[in-house]
C-alpha cells in the first residue's frame, strides 16, 4: 500500500545523507527548553549566519563620527558652547585644595569672587597666581573655616563675600568640602581627568547639556507652587584650567537667557531671616578662623565685589553694611576692599545683576589688586606690570 507522504514531500530540511543526533533540530533553528526535557536549561543557541562584519563595523564607525560632528556643530553654532569649557566638579576643587598647601595666596568665597577675579591679570600685576577655591552658592565663612583648619596653608587668604551668603546658617553647594577624602578616590580622579581631556576638545560634552539634564530641566510636571528644574539657575559660567571661571558669553548677548537668569535670582528676597544673633554668631566664627590662620603666619583680607542695585537693595536690607561688613573688619582686625570704596570700579557691566561680564571682571581684578598692593606688604606691584585698566576698557560708550 503506497505511503500517504512521498519522499519528495519531506518536511525535514536536513540534507539527504546527513544523520541527525537524537533530539537535534535542523541546522539554523534555535534549541528550546522543550528539546532538552529533564535537563538544566542553558542559554538558547542558534547558528550565527555569515555576515559582512567588516562593512558593519565600518558603518557603525561612520555613524558615530557623523553623530559626533552633528552634536558638536549644534553645540557650537546653536547653543553657543565652547571646547575647553571643563566641568567645575568636586574633584577639581580638591585638586586645587591640594595645590593650596604652601601657596602664597588663595581665594575663597561665593560665585562673585569666583567670576570676578581674572587669575591671569592677578599674576601679571603681582607675580602671584592665587589658587581659586571659591564655590558658587556657598558661604565664604564655610570656606574660610575650612582653610583655617588646613595647617599647611600659611599664605594670604582672599575672602570674597556677598553679605547675605556669608552670614547664612548653612554651607550651601560647597558642603562637600567636609568630605574631601570621598572625592580623592582613584575612580573619581580618573573619571575627572578623562572628562577634562575630552572637554578640552569637544564642546557638546558640557555637563549642563547632557541629555538627562536637558530632559529633566524641561519637564513641567511639578506640583503648583513647587520649584523644579525650570526655576533653577541654568548654565551661567565657563571654566578653564585650575578653575579660572568667567561668565558665559551667551548671558551677555542673549536677552532671553539674561532675563531668565535675572528672574531666577528672585531679587535675593527669599533668604533666611538674618537675626542679630545669627549675624553675631557668624562674626564670632570668622574671628576664630582668622586668628587661627594668623597664628601660623598667614593673613586674611576681605573683598566685597559689586552687585546691581536690583539685588543690592535687598542684600542691604537683610544684612546692612554697618552690621555685617564693618563689624567683620573691626572684629577680625583685617583690611578689606568694598565696592563702595572703589569709585573706579563702579558702573561695570553686571549682565544678570550678580556677576561681572568677562571683560569687566578683568577690569575689576586690576582695580582691586592694585588697591591690595597699597594696603598690604604681602602683595607688591611688579615693575613690569601692565598699565591700569578702567571702566572704558569693558563698557562701551
Amino acid at each position: 500500500m503506497p505511503l500517504s507522504i512521498s519522499s519528495s514531500e519531506r518536511s525535514d530540511p536536513t540534507p539527504r545523507g546527513v544523520v541527525q543526533k537524537e533530539g537535534a533540530l535542523p541546522a539554523g533553528l534555535r534549541l528550546t527548553a522543550s528539546d532538552r526535557p529533564g535537563q538544566a536549561q542553558p542559554v538558547p543557541t542558534r547558528d550565527v549566519p555569515s555576515q559582512p562584519w567588516g562593512m558593519i563595523m565600518l558603518g557603525v564607525v561612520a555613524g558615530l563620527l557623523i553623530g559626533t560632528v552633528a552634536l558638536e556643530v549644534n553645540a557650537r553654532e546653536n547653543i553657543g558652547l565652547h571646547a575647553g569649557d571643563i566641568d567645575n566638579s568636586e574633584v577639581s576643587w580638591t585638586n586645587e585644595k591640594l595645590r593650596a598647601a604652601g601657596a602664597p595666596a588663595a581665594i575663597v568665597g561665593d560665585s562673585r569672587i569666583l567670576f570676578d577675579t581674572d587669575l591671569n591679570r592677578f599674576e601679571a600685576l603681582t607675580g602671584v597666581r592665587p589658587i581659586q577655591l571659591a564655590i558658587h552658592g556657598t558661604s565664604a565663612l564655610t570656606l574660610l573655616e575650612n582653610m583655617a583648619d588646613d595647617k599647611d596653608f600659611k599664605g594670604v587668604l582672599i575672602v570674597g563675600l556677598a553679605d547675605t551668603m556669608f552670614f547664612q546658617p548653612f554651607d550651601g553647594y560647597g558642603g562637600y568640602v567636609h568630605k574631601f577624602k570621598e572625592y580623592r578616590s582613584p575612580y573619581r580622579i580618573a573619571s575627572n581627568e578623562i572628562d577634562h581631556v575630552l572637554q578640552r576638545r569637544l564642546a557638546f560634552l558640557d555637563s549642563n547639556y547632557r541629555l538627562s539634564v536637558v530632559a529633566h530641566r524641561l519637564d513641567p510636571d511639578f506640583r503648583p507652587g513647587v520649584e523644579g528644574p525650570m526655576d533653577d539657575i541654568w548654565k551661567l559660567q565657563e571654566v578653564g584650567e585650575h578653575r579660572q571661571t568667567w561668565m558665559w558669553d551667551r548671558v551677555e548677548y542673549d536677552p532671553a537667557w539674561r532675563a531668565r537668569t535675572r528672574w531666577a535670582w528672585k531679587g535675593f528676597k527669599e533668604k533666611f531671616p538674618f537675626t542679630p544673633e545669627l549675624i553675631a554668631k557668624g562674626q564670632g566664627r570668622a574671628k576664630a578662623a582668622v586668628d587661627k590662620i594668623r597664628s601660623r603666619g598667614g593673613d586674611v583680607v576681605f573683598i566685597r565685589p559689586p552687585s546691581a542695585p536690583e539685588l543690592r537693595v535687598n542684600e542691604e536690607a537683610q544684612v546692612p553694611k554697618e552690621k555685617g561688613w564693618d563689624v567683620l573688619l573691626r572684629n577680625t582686625h583685617s583690611i578689606g576692599i568694598h565696592i563702595d570704596e572703589l569709585p573706579a570700579a563702579r558702573g561695570l557691566t553686571l549682565p544678570e545683576w550678580s556677576h561681572l561680564s568677562r571683560r569687566c571682571a578683568t577690569v575689576f581684578t586690576d582695580i582691586y589688586v592694585r588697591r591690595l598692593t597699597e594696603l598690604t606688604p604681602r602683595f607688591k606691584l611688579r615693575a613690569d606690570a601692565p598699565p591700569p585698566l578702567s571702566r572704558a576698557d569693558c563698557v562701551s560708550a
